[in-house]
């Protein structure tokens, strides 16, 4: 039986465009997701998102918005909490990564690229402006089974 992983993710967003890091390690390698990674000992979920923000793009951010919480959990090692948050500025030069390709992309250009499966509706919900709290379950091959919003207590798999 595998722990939950806890990460802290950004969504660095410029009206219709996100800055979304195309990832050239796992998981989701080879798509595109927002930037964030693992929580560290003793670290809070918004210290965590502005040092993954920082490591992985270089910049600096003191305003964050949280979102929501999205809870993944599956019979295999795929089993993360994570706290999403909002980062909306202007569009910036976009910075080298050692983590993949940053790029900024338009919201309609975001379903035509390789991302998880979970990240359109996070997406939907911040552009919105719902806080949300998502539990998605996993079968042993990674494919959805259930997915919840809990605020709402809606299915979204509909």
């Amino acid at each position: 039986m595998s722990t939950k992983k806890i990460a802290s993710l950004c969504v660095i967003k410029n009206k219709s465009k996100f800055l979304l890091l195309k990832r050239i390690n796992e998981p989701n390698i080879g798509k595109y997701v927002p930037v964030g990674g693992k929580l560290k000992d003793h670290e809070t979920p918004k210290k965590a998102a502005k040092r993954e923000i920082f490591e992985e793009t270089g910049l600096k951010f003191n305003k964050l918005e949280f979102c929501g919480v999205l809870t993944e959990t599956s019979p295999t090692n795929y089993n993360w909490i994570s706290y999403i948050y909002l980062v909306e500025t202007d569009i910036v030069d976009i910075p080298k990564s050692n983590e993949g390709k940053l790029e900024w992309l338009d919201f309609q250009e975001i379903k035509n690229i390789p991302t998880p499966k979970t990240d359109d509706i996070i997406y939907k919900y911040i552009i919105n402006k719902k806080k949300f709290i998502i539990s998605i379950e996993y079968n042993n091959k990674i494919q959805i089974i259930s997915m919840k919003e809990e605020i709402e207590n809606k299915n979204l798999l509909n």
